[in-house]
């Protein structure tokens, strides 16, 4: 069996980056190493691959591509420790900052931030992607932060298992939006279209538990996680707890970030920046608790992810990533030495 494999992390195009960084993870130690590069990417910040490991796409934050207003969507294929570009497209609107496949692998999902719009991309069987076959506009409901909620700002769109559904995080409008998808790609507001949370809580990031009917969302200018009931015939979502991700009595400013899940199903983990943590919570019959929270060993944690016994953490104003390990009985983290200089990392990716 291989101990190596293979990482990419996406970047903001600032302090030398060269775009999407190629790596190996040492499945034992913890240990990276960066291998190569892809340029040609302004802002590569969230990126995804398709079921069988062949394909890499990646969003271009950007409020201009190709001459014309909005960001990008780029296609590379898989190639060992290369990155060959196969296609790109415009997202149709400004700032995205989060792509997904559908299980099935037949559409790419994309939520623009600035804009606070959606869109859905054919994949091709070269592994490229269509120009938008579904473009959706939030429009409405504003939320009570001014600075941050004038108006809608799509922060994550994420398929259900089934395929059926997306759901969406709509910071600027405090609401988990629900999309129907059908055979085309389209996507079609749910029934009911989407859940109220708490206002200026600014949700963020949504994942889906294994088990296939809880939910949680992590909520950026609130610090907090909401967890729902989801009901996958129906694409139903019933809020049920709503949680802090900082520690009692820590009062100075924090924004909250990422979010996943153990693959085991009984640890939760939450970014936070400015508090510089990884919340980790366990997952229990009365719902979540807090267990702890880890120093990032660095500052403003915008991405992390999750390998077995490892969890990366992409501390983006340090220009670090650093490895902790967990304890796959409770949850807990633990520091390692491992860690590795990037510049603005913004996401971290095992295919």
């Amino acid at each position: 069996m291989d101990d190596r494999m293979t990482f990419y992390a996406g970047t903001y195009s600032e302090r030398g980056s060269k775009g999407i960084y190629i790596g190996q993870f040492d499945l034992h130690s913890g240990a990276m190493r960066i291998t190569g590069h892809a340029g040609g990417i302004r802002n590569p910040s969230f990126l995804a691959a398709d079921a069988a490991g062949q394909f890499l796409y990646a969003v271009s934050e950007t409020l201009e591509f190709e001459g014309a207003f909005g960001g990008g969507l780029h296609a590379f294929r898989i190639d060992g420790n290369d990155l060959h570009p196969v296609n790109a497209v415009p997202t149709q609107g400004a700032d995205p900052c989060y792509v997904a496949l559908t299980p099935d692998g037949r559409f790419a999902l994309v939520s623009n931030y600035t804009s606070g719009s959606i869109a859905s991309f054919a994949v091709r069987q070269d592994g490229g992607v269509s120009e938008a076959v579904s473009l959706v506009q939030h429009e409405g409901a504003s939320g009570v932060n001014p600075a941050r909620q004038e108006g809608p700002h799509a922060h994550c769109i994420v398929p259900d298992r089934t395929g059926r559904y997306a759901v969406v995080a709509d910071l600027g409008q405090d609401r988990v939006r629900i999309y129907r998808l059908d055979e085309r790609g389209g996507l079609h507001p749910g029934d009911p279209a989407f859940v109220d949370l708490a206002p200026g809580a600014g949700p963020r990031h949504f994942v889906f538990h294994p088990d296939g009917a809880r939910a949680f969302v992590i909520n950026e200018l609130g610090s907090t996680v909401t967890a729902f009931d989801w009901d996958a015939a129906r694409g139903r979502l019933a809020e049920t707890q709503t949680i802090s991700t900082l520690p009692e009595g820590f009062a100075e400013q924090s924004d909250s970030a990422d979010l996943h899940l153990h693959p085991n199903g009984r640890f939760l983990y939450g970014s936070n920046r400015g508090h510089d943590s990884i919340v980790a919570f366990e997952i229990g019959p009365q719902g979540l608790r807090a267990m702890q929270h880890m120093p990032v060993g660095g500052r403003w944690p915008r991405n992390f992810c999750l390998h077995d016994r490892f969890l990366l953490v992409g501390n983006r104003r340090t220009d670090r990533i650093v490895v902790f390990e967990i304890d796959e009985a409770t949850g807990r983290l633990s520091a390692t030495d491992a860690e590795l200089d990037i510049p603005s990392p913004a996401c971290i990716y095992f295919p």
